[in-house]
């Protein structure tokens, strides 16, 4: 038997740029309340987090490379 309820669509995986371009909007704070709940339904927590320390890296690289010219 078949339950009456409302039928979910499909939720589409997001890919890795997908994650990157959300870690991004996050570390700027600028992501709307439709690409919030979009994410939430379609990131995978493993990629955000490998993403979130991709980014971190990459951001004190360019910081210490910023310095070092500037020093320099």
């Amino acid at each position: 038997m078949m339950q009456g309820g409302p039928q979910q669509a499909p939720r589409r995986k997001a890919g890795f740029v997908d994650t990157f371009q959300a870690v991004g909007a996050s570390f700027f704070g600028v992501r709307g309340r439709r690409s919030h709940e979009r994410d939430l339904a379609g990131l995978d927590p493993v990629r955000v987090v490998v993403a979130g320390v991709l980014a971190a890296v990459a951001f004190v690289v360019a910081l210490v490379m910023i310095a070092r010219i500037a020093a320099g």
